[in-house]
């Protein structure tokens, strides 16, 4: 599903310029990968790459067996991405931005989907009102739930847990370990040690000197001791 060799990241023109030493994992179907580390260490930028948004200064990202490419329509079918910055349609409300995100990668029973995954996320009685009228946590909620009305077979998630309040970041745990227990891969940069716990099968822990492929434990460890 997810192959890096040797990748090293940073917004630099060459190796100099990375921000963490070179990393290498891998990850298969229903496999749950937690990048970790301090802030300032690579995180969001290594998800950066292996979403395509950002090219890497050295190795090779693989993502489905092919080099990464945001921009193929069998990669964005495939990948489901959220980062972290706001990125919404402000014209329309929350249902209409769900709405038009599922009928846009051509889901079934949309309405029925979206009235579900609102609910799942707490947005009823918001689901009228236009994202710029939202709080910062409700406005992470419907980023995350745009994830979730539309095909795919790798989330990639940029410290998912920003935002939201202790029970939902519970119910969030819970609906990414099912989207890896049904053949989902899920990658998320966190900083929270409950969803490395419950989401991640193997962790990267990044430093500023060296990368280890860690147990969740030994990353949720990390997290804690930071």
């Amino acid at each position: 599903m997810i192959r890096a060799d040797k990748v090293s990241v940073g917004y630099g023109s060459d190796i100099a310029s990375a921000v963490c030493p070179p990393i290498s994992v891998s990850m298969k179907p229903g496999e749950g990968l937690a990048v970790v580390g301090a802030n300032g260490t690579g995180k969001s930028t290594f998800l950066r790459a292996v979403a395509g948004l950002l090219d890497v200064l050295g190795g090779q990202i693989d993502v489905f067996g092919r080099p990464v490419d945001e921009r193929t329509r069998r990669f964005r079918a495939d990948v489901a991405i959220v980062l972290d910055e706001d990125s919404y349609l402000p014209a329309l409300t929350v249902r209409e931005h769900l709405l038009l995100t599922a009928r846009g990668h051509g889901m079934e029973r949309v309405s029925e989907l979206v009235t579900g995954i609102i609910e799942e996320f707490g947005l009823t009685a918001r689901q009228q009102a236009a994202p710029t009228a939202l709080s910062s946590g409700q406005r992470r909620r419907l980023l995350l739930a745009s994830a979730f009305v539309r095909p795919r077979r790798l989330m990639v998630l940029d410290e998912p847990e920003q935002r939201l309040d202790s029970g939902m970041r519970d119910r969030l745990a819970e609906r990414l370990a099912a989207e890896r227990k049904t053949g989902g891969g899920v990658v998320m940069a966190t900083h929270d040690p409950v969803l490395v716990r419950v989401v991640a099968t193997r962790a990267v822990l990044l430093g500023e000197d060296e990368v280890r492929v860690v147990s969740p434990e030994v990353a949720a460890q990390a997290i804690e001791a930071m």
